[in-house]
């Protein structure tokens, strides 16, 4: 295994760098997240808050920088050099909700969620169902476990795909703007999901732009902006007493609506 200099950190990136062509989009972000933690990154469209996202799960690797999970460095040829690759060590521990849904609408809401645990984690069905259950009904979806897809509201599909993500035992859960494709009245019953696997003490990188629910829940805000953070601290500094003009202008904005 791999060892950084993560100084107790459950998370750490260390300046994260993404290119798409000319377009260089990460700017050498860094960050720390410790177990347990709820961190909130906001900011602009555009200012890279996503590809944070699928870079801490692999799914945009980084061109320079290092992030850290657990202690072990996940990225270039470090993170892929022991005797578990890199790539499957963070699909087994990272979870991740996209804005989208991305359910499988050939499976029912039960298929979707147990497909991972039996084709990556290769579980038996007998083990997998039961689990599946439990979850579909944590998060209220128990009298919708044989349906589809396209017969569930948007907030519901959200909801399966978090049962979906749970279902790996993730030690951590990344969310991508899981609610800003969702109708108004459908966005609380997803963000309180949220919210009780928060409580539950689940580490979590929410991307958002519901700013109660980072006052609220979250420990730590991030602001970014042109693909760097601009600012970052408690929530109570950072949306109720910014220090950068850039942030002061974000939040003028956004919480006027």
């Amino acid at each position: 295994m791999t060892e950084g200099s993560t100084n107790g950190a459950f998370l750490r990136l260390e300046d994260v760098h993404k290119s798409f062509g000319d377009l260089h989009v990460l700017r050498g972000v860094n960050m720390d997240v410790n177990r347990g933690e709820v961190v909130c990154v906001i900011g602009p469209s555009g200012s890279g808050k996503s590809t944070l996202l699928r870079c801490i799960n692999l799914l945009e690797p980084p061109e320079q920088g290092h992030i850290y999970l657990e202690g072990r460095e996940i990225t270039g040829a470090k993170g892929a050099a022991d005797d578990e690759g890199g790539i499957d060590f963070v699909r087994r521990r990272v979870g991740m909700v996209f804005q989208q849904f991305n359910l499988f609408p050939h499976m029912s809401a039960m298929g979707n969620v147990t497909l991972g645990p039996l084709k990556v984690l290769e579980r038996k069905g007998s083990d997998v169902r039961p689990k599946a259950e439990a979850l579909l009904k944590r998060v209220g979806m128990e009298a919708k476990v044989n349906e589809y897809p396209d017969r569930l509201s948007g907030g519901q599909q959200q909801r399966v795909a978090i049962a979906r993500a749970l279902a790996m035992d993730p030690h951590v859960m990344l969310f991508d703007e899981v609610t800003s494709a969702l109708d108004p009245e459908l966005v609380k019953e997803v963000l309180d999901v949220m919210r009780e696997l928060a409580e539950e003490g689940m580490t979590m990188v929410v991307v958002t732009h519901e700013m109660h629910f980072a006052r609220e829940v979250a420990h730590k805000v991030f602001f970014m902006d042109g693909g760097v953070v601009v600012e970052e601290g408690k929530p109570a500094d950072v949306l109720e007493n910014p220090q950068q003009e850039r942030t002061k202008q974000f939040l003028g904005l956004v919480l006027e609506h």
